[in-house]
């Protein structure tokens, strides 16, 4: 039963990985980088797909935990590129209307910037969601 955690944790540390070496090609990393929201691949996707794939390949694709498994990756992915990237656009309006006001120490202690990439591109969740689902199926063929 360990695959169960086993697959959703590796799928997340391997698209987690990815990011932050696909993020060091292009500028020094910060603590920031290894812990971002956004970018290539989602890992929040790799994890609830590797989930749902392995419960669909140890379990059947009609087996409860394969149907719970599936809804929650359908929400997150659906959070993924929807609702975090709207919020993202908020982020930078924030930021936008603070910078417009009147710079003063009031100002820059009580609104700190808000972060304004935190969504998926569809290709950064596709690419997620191939991630985990290939862990899954790796994992299934060795522990078969």
């Amino acid at each position: 039963m360990y695959i169960f955690i086993l697959c959703p944790v590796i799928a997340f540390f391997v698209a987690q990985s990815a990011k932050v070496f696909l993020r060091s090609l292009h500028h020094k990393l910060t603590w920031r980088d290894v812990t971002a929201y956004s970018d290539m691949p989602s890992s929040h996707t790799a994890t609830v797909m590797a989930m749902a794939v392995i419960a669909g390949l140890k379990l059947g694709i009609g087996s409860p935990v394969f149907a719970l498994s599936f809804v929650l990756a359908a929400v997150v992915i659906s959070d993924a590129i929807g609702l975090r990237n709207y919020l993202g656009e908020h982020g930078k309006t924030l930021n936008i209307l603070v910078k417009d006001l009147k710079e003063d120490e009031f100002l820059d202690r009580s609104y700190a910037k808000q972060i304004e990439k935190i969504g998926h591109t569809p290709l950064q969740v596709l690419i997620g969601a191939i991630v985990g689902s290939a862990i899954s199926v790796i994992a299934f063929l060795i522990f078969k």
